[in-house]
């Protein structure tokens, strides 16, 4: 006789926790209900339930997946962000919450400008996370996502088309800016900033499984940063901001950048809810910028 509902999350449970995942009972939940298409709430009110033999060869298969140290969004295949669910797979960066950062200065950016409609791009999309967000929230923009990852893209049309804003996503393969058709109002950019020391400190769920090059940014960590601010001249509208996700020691370093390649902009350093000093915001000279 195969296990409860209930006694498979306790079973679940244990074989995790007993293996360092703290937090076990959470994620055994979770692969639970992937196996059975259930949100959390509805396998609380199932819990006597007995699984077929089928689905519990599946959440055993899940299980050992998850203590190979596969991350939890690429076995359960979604990630939420910003208060959205997006489609993930090892294609793409798993989106955090500290990139909602950038979400939220660009709204606010925004609103201070009242730019009730626009353009902006969002630079290594990945998934599309932050442009869709974005295109979710000011239902009158049209924003350009670019990757050079054409898989990546595949996953962000899927993500535009599932929170119904493809028809104003324009998804562009390229490398970053060198593609963008028209100067933007906002450019933002989670790109790769680990460097290749950290890179070799990452834990095995996002040096093993997360893509490479979506995480290493060259020995300094800022090569793609550095890069992306050179051709950002012609790319930004007078009056744009750019914003760029760091780490924290890379402040002052991309404060330095920013300030030779704009040096009339006005750069603030703005940190996550932890305290780590966390995006980067450039804003030109105010002004308003013709996209026709």
């Amino acid at each position: 006789m195969t296990a409860s509902i209930s006694h498979a999350i306790f079973s679940a449970k244990n074989v995790l926790e007993e293996k360092g995942f703290d937090e076990g009972r959470l994620e055994a939940e979770l692969l639970l209900g992937h196996v059975l298409d259930l949100s959390k709430t509805e396998i609380h009110t199932r819990l006597d339930e007995r699984l077929s033999l089928k689905q519990s060869r599946e959440l055993d298969s899940l299980i050992q997946r998850r203590l190979n140290h596969e991350p939890m969004a690429y076995i359960v295949g979604h990630k939420e962000f910003f208060g959205l669910e997006f489609y993930v797979t090892p294609d793409t960066l798993i989106p955090r919450s500290e990139t909602e950062l950038l979400v939220e200065k660009a709204l606010e950016i925004a609103k201070e400008r009242s730019l009730q409609s626009g353009l902006i791009a969002d630079i290594g999309t990945g998934c599309g996370a932050i442009a869709i967000s974005l295109a979710v929230c000011l239902t009158n923009i049209e924003a350009y996502g670019i990757d050079i990852s054409p898989t990546a893209l595949e996953v962000a049309a899927s993500n535009s088309k599932k929170h119904h804003v493809s028809n104003r996503i324009n998804l562009i393969e390229g490398d970053l800016l060198q593609l963008l058709p028209q100067p933007v109002d906002i450019i933002l950019a989670n790109l790769p900033y680990i460097s290749d020391c950290r890179m070799r400190e990452l834990s095995d769920d996002i040096r093993v499984f997360e893509p490479h090059v979506a995480l290493s940014g060259g020995p300094d960590g800022i090569y793609e940063i550095r890069r992306l601010l050179d051709q950002a001249g012609e790319k930004l509208c007078a009056g744009g901001a750019i914003l760029l996700e760091i780490s924290s020691e890379q402040k002052a370093a991309v404060t330095s950048l920013a300030l030779r390649y704009f040096p009339e902009a006005a750069v603030e350093v703005i940190s996550d809810l932890s305290g780590c000093e966390r995006v980067i915001c450039i804003k030109k000279m105010f002004g308003k910028c013709s996209n026709g």
